[in-house]
């Protein structure tokens, strides 16, 4: 047929590898591997020679001539990666002139380099020194984090007894379903150690409910005596004993698997720890331990990960990463899909209604930051579902909610505020009178009240103590310093 070329058939791509050195080399032996037309150009007579030698269409070329690309085939992608700067930038010229369209990959000598090939009109510029460098960093952390996986399976395989996770006070799925997972893993490495879950405060938010009982998820409630029945001990989701959970701060435990905010001070003598801020959830590193392990999740597990993923970076828009995309799509495959879409639209209790109400009754704003007291509360995982709706509100960058339970004032914010962290904010404010902390976006402080414990009216308490308790979070956002300039 005349005029018909293997470039104008459809799906089948035609590489043009101008200079074929040792980068150019290596590039033509990975598109072997992809299929379609290879073209090669090459001003060394002899590198040309070995090339036809390989049944490779090769051409003997300058770089530099204007008409290099006589007589060559319609092309698609075009690779300039001699070791030459000058010829790059001379070839990248007459390839972009004669085909405007053609997508161009040129190696660069150095980052000036780079940029002249970028302003001429290259789509990639290949740094080799810069590529070596990142591939071997994340080679590196692929390492890192199989030996860790490996070193995890190991421990868990040479203890024996009883295994207790502890999750944070209030477990959220994304706690919950790290539980499963190190319980998972646990009995895979060890058939014979026995792994229970526990937990010291509520599971009151409504999805977190259905998600315990749709899953069928065995949680028991955290007190001494079954406590003194665990050989081992794992934090989960939690930062270290007796922050934001059961334990006491002197409690020594195995294991700690966080994505929160790294403190391992006072922690040597905890034989396994994994703290990474840089994933949205931890149910995204158990997620990699099983992936790195080899240990196909269960439908309940991997439903849980996938949901405390999704959860945890709120459906992907919040604090999420690379690696949260990946694990995730990791579990579609064995999640269930139906699970799924139940636990994610379950039922509102009365309670939880009425304390978004009251939360959006009792808002005051100044600023752009918004404070809310919903007063005695029992189910305290409504107040981020009201802080979650109240962010929403036009001009509102900060919200915080507040209430009072039995034993504790509990505070949940979040934060729209590019020039606030909120999570180090709350933790400065509050951490000398209780536990706080969280992430740029969203935190969470509860604040003991010890010697008011027995009083009865808890939200007359709340209005006689809120103002100094909040008095340091309003000095470090600046609040303070605008009431004094008001006076």
């Amino acid at each position: 047929m005349p005029g018909f070329s293997p470039a104008s058939l459809p799906g089948i791509r035609t590489y043009l590898i101008c200079g074929c050195g040792s980068v150019g080399y290596l590039i033509l032996e990975e598109l072997k591997k992809e299929g379609g037309r290879l073209l090669c150009m090459d001003s060394n007579p002899e590198r040309v020679q070995e090339l036809r030698e390989q049944k490779i269409e090769a051409f003997l070329r300058d770089l530099t001539d204007p008409e290099m690309l006589q007589g060559i085939d319609q092309f698609d992608i075009a690779f300039l990666v001699s070791d030459n700067h000058e010829a790059n930038l001379a070839g990248l010229k007459t390839v972009r002139k004669i085909n405007p369209k053609v997508h161009i990959v040129a190696r660069a000598q150095d980052p000036i380099n780079e940029k002249l090939l970028m302003q001429e009109g290259a789509d990639l510029v290949l740094y080799p020194q810069h590529v070596v460098a990142k591939a071997a960093i994340e080679h590196l952390h692929r390492l890192e984090k199989h030996h860790l996986s490996r070193d995890l399976y190991a421990l868990l395989g040479s203890w024996s007894g009883v295994f207790g996770i502890v999750t944070h006070t209030n477990p959220d799925p994304d706690a919950i379903a790290s539980a499963m997972a190190l319980s998972a893993i646990a009995k895979h490495a060890n058939p014979n150690l026995e792994t229970r879950i526990f937990y010291d405060g509520i599971i009151g938010h409504q999805e977190n409910r259905t998600l315990v009982n749709l899953l069928d998820i065995r949680m028991e409630k955290l007190r001494p005596e079954v406590l003194n029945d665990c050989t081992h001990i794992a934090l989960v989701d939690s930062k270290g004993p007796g922050t934001n959970n059961g334990l006491i701060h002197s409690m020594p435990v195995d294991i700690i698997i966080d994505h929160h905010q790294e403190d391992i001070s006072g922690l040597q003598k905890t034989q396994f720890i994994d703290i990474r801020q840089n994933v949205g959830a931890c149910a995204t590193i158990l997620t990699e331990y099983m992936k790195e392990l080899g240990i196909e999740p269960d439908e309940k597990v991997a439903t849980a990960l996938l949901y405390g993923i999704r959860a945890d970076t709120k459906q992907f828009r919040r604090n999420v990463s690379k690696n949260d995309l990946i694990f995730a799509a990791f579990l579609l495959e064995f999640s269930d899909a139906d699970l799924l879409e139940k636990i994610m639209s379950p039922q509102y209790s009365h309670e939880t209604i009425d304390i978004i109400g009251a939360a959006i009754r009792n808002r005051k704003t100044r600023n752009g930051y918004l404070f809310s007291n919903v007063g005695y509360v029992r189910n305290r995982d409504a107040l981020p579902q009201a802080a979650d709706l109240l962010i929403n509100l036009e001009g509102i960058s900060t919200a915080m909610v507040y209430g009072i339970t039995d034993e504790a004032i509990i505070m949940s914010g979040r934060n729209r505020d590019l020039r606030l962290n909120l999570g180090n904010v709350m933790s400065e404010a509050f951490s000398d009178i209780g536990d706080a902390g969280g992430h740029a976006t969203m935190a969470a402080a509860s604040i003991p009240l010890h010697v008011f414990a027995n009083v009865k009216e808890k939200e007359e308490l709340l209005q006689l103590v809120i103002d100094p308790v909040l008095q340091n979070f309003h000095r470090l956002v600046g609040l303070l310093e605008d009431e004094e300039s008001e006076v």
